[in-house]
């Protein structure tokens, strides 16, 4: 059997409405960021990185909409969050997708702007008759 292609029917999980006016709230998300990734508990896992994919739902507190004013500094930065996430997929082996999974909403968490994250994480090579194996979890900042 072979492995389903992208272009096979592909069942899209679409997250719950996270943007609240009400609440001041702003969603910022990353879609199917595709990284190489060392990862994975067996023996064959450490030899080679495998490809994970990656979905970011960020519940961004925005305050006052008029204070963003076109300046990338009253905003949480997307290319920012990208960055740290490939920077903690970079580094070294990681046994569970449960652990990156924890990491990557850890660095989202930071910006104190940010209220939740929802962080998917699927290992995209695994099975021939499965497109992703993975988890998916929700965060909530601490420091607010």
């Amino acid at each position: 059997m072979s492995k389903p292609s992208a272009s096979s029917n592909i069942r899209l999980v679409t997250p719950p409405s996270i943007a609240d006016a009400r609440s001041g709230i702003r969603h910022v998300f990353v879609r199917d960021l595709q990284l190489m990734c060392s990862i994975g508990i067996y023996a064959h896992e450490h030899e080679a990185p495998q490809r994970v994919r990656i979905n970011l739902d960020l519940a961004v507190y925005e305050g006052e909409a008029s204070a963003v004013s076109d300046n990338i500094d009253n905003v949480v930065c997307y290319e920012k969050i990208t960055t740290a996430v490939r920077d903690v997929v970079a580094r070294d082996h990681t046994n569970l997708v449960e652990t990156l999974a924890e990491e990557i909403a850890h660095v989202c968490l930071v910006h104190t702007q940010v209220r939740s994250a929802r962080v998917r994480v699927e290992k995209l090579d695994v099975f021939e008759d499965a497109f992703s194996v993975g988890v998916e979890i929700e965060r909530f900042n601490p420091e607010v």
